[in-house]
């Protein structure tokens, strides 16, 4: 199938103003995303954003960048943008939206991500990892999946939560928010108006699941670092300096 990995990335983020440009080991950021992202080989790879300097230093590390409006008001609706302006004859099959604050990304992760689309029913694929650390079982900052298993690394979603779920025993999911759309189920995706669960959780995922869309989550075992805070970003500083 032909796949484009798209990376959104704005400059607005509430948290951490500019991080998309925020200096880690030597490169932006959104250049070590996109690094990732090319490792992972899976094709051609663009950062959409809506900010020039974000656009400039990303292509002058030999990436590719598409400007995007700045009204958008989710990374699902600036990817699409951009995909239609990428290819606008439809001929790819599938779209990878890979958030652009996760610079610690696997790319054998990114390769993950495309399993559960092995069967034709699933309309988006998704990432968890198993929780190990009791903090995280009850953090609302941790998202959960509830699914139900298909096999040993495979879930199908039933819902997405920031509470403790399921209850009982068993194992809990840590959901890594790193998607797979068909191309179809992106365009259904974005003209679907935010859903009730989804304002309440404040989860965008809950959106397809209330739509009735089938999304599986493939289970992976490492969770990347995602780089909301000053916290955040000194951790992966840390991490990425050692490579």
């Amino acid at each position: 199938m032909s796949i484009l990995i798209l990376i959104p990335a704005r400059m607005a983020s509430t948290r951490l103003p500019g991080k998309p440009l925020a200096d880690v080991a030597g490169r932006p950021m959104i250049v070590h995303v996109a690094a990732r992202a090319r490792e992972s080989g899976l094709g051609r790879v663009v950062v959409a954003t809506d900010d020039d300097a974000v656009a400039e230093a990303v292509r002058n590390h030999g990436f590719e960048a598409a400007m995007t409006r700045a009204d958008h008001q989710s990374g699902s609706d600036r990817i699409y943008e951009a995909l239609q302006a990428l290819d606008p004859e439809g001929l790819v099959e599938t779209v990878v939206n890979v958030q652009g604050d996760l610079p610690t990304i696997d790319p054998a992760a990114i390769r993950a991500v495309f399993a559960p689309l092995k069967d034709n029913v699933v309309d988006i694929a998704t990432l968890g990892v198993e929780i190990v650390r009791e903090e995280e079982r009850t953090n609302p900052n941790v998202v959960k999946i509830v699914g139900s298993p298909l096999s040993e690394t495979r879930l199908r979603a039933l819902y997405f939560t920031r509470a403790t779920a399921p209850w009982g025993e068993g194992p809990l999911y840590h959901h890594i928010g790193l998607y797979a759309y068909r191309r179809a189920a992106l365009q259904r995706f974005v003209t679907l108006k935010p859903s009730t669960l989804e304002k309440r959780e404040k989860l965008e995922q809950l959106r397809a699941l209330e739509a009735g869309m089938r999304i599986d989550a493939e289970i992976v075992q490492s969770v990347p670092l995602g780089v909301d805070t000053p916290e955040d970003l000194e951790r992966a500083r840390t991490m990425l300096s050692k490579r």
